[in-house]
């Protein structure tokens, strides 16, 4: 993990330490690989570390979410999902509310939402049976004008893409190799006595949209997700109307967003589809990696 500094230096976050991760370490203190970060509202930032090299397995129980508190870059707390995810699993993307509390987070690999109780460190894993965090089996994913293949194999993945409304209302979620699009009202997430069933039925399927990896919300209640399929962004109004945003052979795999208080939307661009697993072994990446930035459009 590292921080960009305003002359356009990297440096490792929060230390070399913390980066120097090799197999056969302990990795409960390491970056395994880091896959999501996130400031909340009260600058906090959170770091969420499958410890999943490849996707594969998780090493050594060493996943974890880890708060810093940024005014001072001290690790405020901890949470491991020992116990509660498999090793199988892949804790992706991640949602706070500092309000309620809560912490959101999607399972990739297996599909399923985490749900941690910040003030008693309680996690849960909730509608990990549900098909709102599979993937649609009847969708081709089709990129680059192929289907999307890795290593000779179609590729699936689970629950990935996350936002949560302003007011906290509302989680929207999707699976990342389908254009489908799901919400629910965080309250049916946070009720730790609430039947399954009853979870399960508060459920709302948006119907299909854009295949996207991350996706934000803005104050205004638009969502904007990456569409990866065509090179650009869009958004969906708060009445479910989905519109362009901006088209651009730069936005390879847009990945991961994040709205300054001036109003700019930063857009991080994965590449994914370059790598050499997905392209027969060859890579079809460009270097350097970018982050882009855009002010946000008139609502």
């Amino acid at each position: 993990m590292a921080e960009i500094l305003p002359n356009n230096g990297v440096k490792p976050y929060p230390d070399e330490r913390w980066n120097s991760w090799q197999e056969g370490d302990n990795g409960k203190n390491k970056w395994v690989c880091v896959q999501a970060v996130y400031i909340d509202l009260e600058n906090n930032l959170w770091v969420v570390d499958p410890a999943c090299p490849n996707m594969e397995h998780v090493y050594e129980s060493s996943f974890k979410l880890v708060k810093f508190n940024l005014a001072t870059d001290k690790i405020e707390a901890v949470y491991r999902f020992d116990g509660v995810l498999s090793n199988k699993s892949y804790i992706n993307d991640l949602r706070v509310d500092t309000q309620r509390q809560v912490a959101y987070l999607t399972n990739s690999n297996e599909g399923g939402i985490a749900v941690i109780n910040l003030e008693t460190g309680t996690i849960r894993q909730i509608l990990h049976h549900h098909p709102s965090v599979k993937r649609d089996p009847s969708f081709t994913l089709v990129v680059d004008g192929k289907e999307f293949y890795k290593q000779g194999q179609p590729v699936h993945l689970q629950s990935d893409g996350i936002a949560l409304t302003s007011d906290g209302e509302w989680l929207y979620y999707k699976p990342l190799t389908d254009n489908k699009l799901y919400r629910i009202r965080t309250e049916f997430l946070r009720d730790e006595a609430l039947p399954d069933e009853q979870r399960e039925a508060a459920v709302d399927d948006l119907g299909r949209f854009a295949v996207t990896d991350g996706m934000i919300f803005d104050k205004n209640g638009n969502l904007y997700l990456g569409d990866y399929q065509h090179y650009k962004l869009v958004r969906l109004t708060p009445a479910h109307k989905m519109e362009d945003v901006v088209s651009d052979e730069r936005l390879i795999w847009p990945d991961s967003y994040s709205i300054s208080t001036d109003d700019y939307l930063y857009i991080s661009c994965s590449q994914i589809n370059k790598q050499p697993d997905y392209n027969e072994g060859k890579s079809k990446q460009t270097t350097p990696y970018a982050i882009y930035r855009m002010k946000l459009p008139d609502s």
